[in-house]
């Protein structure tokens, strides 16, 4: 069997190879717009089954691993900021409160489907408008779901994590590991 990771993601390629050095990259370029009415987890869900299917050939000697992962707070969902000036909005938000994120996953054959979420919660220190701001500068925060990389300076945010560390980063690799070894 072939595994193929169905997305463009630095973070993801260097988790998924925790779980194996073999695999090849196929880019999902599949539209992301998400139904009315999911919730977070439904939502990430849906999106990395989209993006199996987009990537998915048919072919009975293939494995699909495809992930979407969103942060929300008091109900919103925060993706990637658009501008710097969303960036430090959103972190104002997260500063000092808990936020959770949630990762989808699906792993996809030419025989079955395997889709699941895993939920992270992540206590943020109340941070100054300068430590925001001097975040921002970094530029790390502009490709990052909710303007933060726990792997990375983002990490002097974080006071605390309730889950898999792992998920924040965008791929739960302890799970998906079990769903990989059951097929």
């Amino acid at each position: 069997m072939k595994l193929i990771l169905a997305s463009a993601s630095p973070r993801r390629k260097e988790l998924l190879r925790y779980i194996t050095e073999n695999f090849t990259v196929r880019v999902s370029h599949a539209d992301e717009t998400v139904p009315a009415g999911l919730t977070p987890e439904e939502t990430v869900k849906y999106l990395s089954r989209v993006k199996a299917d987009a990537v998915f050939t048919g072919s009975k000697d293939e494995v699909i691993v495809a992930s979407d992962t969103v942060v929300v707070i008091d109900g919103a969902v925060l993706g990637k900021p658009h501008s710097e000036e969303e960036a430090v909005q959103m972190l104002r938000t997260l500063s000092g409160r808990t936020h959770t994120v949630y990762t989808g996953v699906c792993v996809r054959t030419a025989a079955e489907e395997r889709v699941f979420a895993e939920r992270t919660d992540v206590t943020f220190y109340p941070l100054t408008e300068e430590e925001i701001c001097a975040y921002v500068a970094t530029g790390e925060p502009m490709d990052k779901a909710g303007a933060y990389g726990i792997q990375g300076k983002g990490s002097l945010l974080v006071k605390k994590i309730d889950g898999d560390f792992y998920n924040v980063m965008g791929l739960p690799v302890a799970a998906l590991s079990r769903v990989l070894d059951r097929l």
